[in-house]
């Protein structure tokens, strides 16, 4: 096991097993830099790097992994201390997540260059990086825990397929509509899509490419109008990508938080399940920290060695995780609806409570 003193993770150690054979990649350690939010980089910063690694390493580098970290692939043992000096103190860079711990936390370009992006992404990235670094940098979960931050539904870092906790920007008043702006993509005035299957201007057909296509059916127009029903509107953003110019979200913004997906390892593939429907996410988060530190106190408490946040949620229950986290449930985190019409009532909240009788329901219920 290699390291950086006083670090857990971060570097990777990479022996090879015949050494004699080959002596150039005896050590061929992986080293996770902590990338800028939004991966927005000068070129001097990205040259220093460079030449840091073509220095002290292999000169190889992955930009980036999965999580979203500077890869610097192959150095040696003796050389992890410098080129970690040299990060901190020349390029005011840290090491990443590796190991059983907070990942790097990752998030789309947000507010800096989108128009859609109804949270500050990087600053909710930068908070989460600089209030986790016990976590960030000495493992201590029961396996890995991911952050992804997306600005709007459009979900441009997949959190919702990969993170163990996804907080995804929304709105919860009604989307803006510009009914001229509607009426000229209608007339073949604009181009829809932003361009994006192509920049000739056609006349859209609304019927077919937006409304029917609403997975609520909340949407409907009259030949002169869209009329939307917001209450019914699951913020996918469809018909904002295709009529960009005429359709907005909404002014009260915040975010909704999901918990639990992850690519298949011990059980399979995951997405995640909306546990917060709605929450502000405006300095200084308390809300927020709040809820993960439950979070973690529940999944420390009761995950399984290698053990995702998602896979103990599956196996004992998103009742004990909403318990542990003291959030009241909502229709908006049930999976699949009809699926299971029964309700459990625990016997404290009901008004005069109830007791279970075994042998007078065996009476009933003869075998």
């Amino acid at each position: 096991i290699v390291g950086v003193f006083g670090y857990g993770g971060g570097v990777i150690g990479r022996y090879c097993d015949r050494p004699d054979l080959f002596p150039n990649v005896a050590h061929f350690h992986t080293m996770r830099v902590n990338q800028p939010a939004s991966k927005f980089y000068t070129t001097e910063v990205l040259r220093k790097l460079c030449d840091i690694w073509e220095e002290k390493g292999s000169g190889l580098t992955n930009m980036h992994g999965s999580t979203g970290d500077i890869i610097l692939l192959g150095t040696t043992t003796d050389q992890l201390e410098p080129i970690f000096y040299e990060l901190t103190h020349d390029l005011g860079m840290d090491l990443g997540g590796s190991g059983s711990n907070m990942r790097t936390p990752s998030c789309c370009v947000g507010k800096a260059r989108c128009e859609w992006s109804c949270i500050d992404t990087q600053d909710i990235t930068y908070d989460i990086t600089m209030r986790y670094q016990d976590e960030l940098h000495r493992p201590m979960f029961p396996y890995k825990f991911k952050f992804k931050t997306s600005g709007c539904p459009n979900d441009c870092v997949a959190a919702i397929a990969r993170a163990d906790c996804s907080i995804i920007g929304t709105w919860r008043d009604k989307i803006r509509i510009d009914q001229e702006a509607v009426r000229a993509y209608v007339g073949g005035e604009l181009v829809p899509n932003g361009g994006a299957h192509g920049t000739e201007k056609r006349a859209l057909d609304i019927q077919k490419e937006v409304i029917d296509l609403c997975p609520t059916k909340c949407m409907e127009w009259d030949g002169k109008n869209l009329k939307i029903w917001d209450e019914d509107c699951t913020r996918c953003m469809h018909c904002i990508n295709v009529m960009p110019r005429a359709l907005r979200p909404g002014l009260d913004t915040g975010a909704t938080i999901l918990v639990g997906a992850k690519a298949p390892i011990l059980e399979g593939a995951q997405l995640g399940s909306v546990v917060i429907p709605f929450i502000k996410m405006e300095p200084p988060y308390e809300e927020f920290h709040e809820f993960v530190e439950k979070m973690w106190d529940w999944w420390m408490e009761e995950g399984k060695n290698r053990e995702r946040l998602g896979e103990t949620i599956q196996r004992l229950g998103m009742k004990a995780f909403l318990e542990a986290t003291e959030l009241q449930p909502d229709p908006r985190m049930v999976n699949t609806p009809r699926y299971n019409p029964y309700i459990f009532y625990d016997p404290a909240e009901v008004p005069g409570g109830w007791s279970h009788d075994p042998k007078a329901y065996r009476e009933r219920h003869h075998a």
